[in-house]
């Protein structure tokens, strides 16, 4: 994800009772968007310094000019658990759908 857009970009934060560093903000994007391109409801979410639960909510949030798809993460971090209440901004999802995938590397040929 290093070509990725910002992820103020990406998402929108309604309530949060642990502080979010952009890591913490991109993994929690990551694992929403990866919910909502399977439309799956609940995904894991894991990192070096956060694990837990990503709920789809299935329903539109509209903040002020910010529209998007809901979540809700119940995480532990290194602060203790807490709860992320977000959204996934309607320019994040129109960013991210048009960058390329990523290459797929081949094996190595054997001789």
């Amino acid at each position: 994800m290093d070509d990725a857009p910002p992820y103020w970009t990406l998402l929108s934060v309604l309530f949060s009772t642990q502080p979010l560093t952009p890591t913490l903000a991109m993994t929690l994007h990551q694992a929403a968007y990866d919910l909502y391109r399977k439309g799956d409801s609940v995904g894991q979410v894991a990192g070096d310094l956060i694990s837990g639960k990503v709920h789809n909510l299935r329903k539109d949030v509209h903040l002020g000019g910010i529209t998007g798809p809901a979540f809700e993460a119940e995480i532990d971090t290194e602060r203790g658990s807490g709860v992320v209440r977000f959204l996934l901004t309607r320019q994040g999802l129109e960013l991210m759908e048009a960058r390329p995938p990523p290459p797929k590397t081949r094996p190595p040929l054997l001789n």
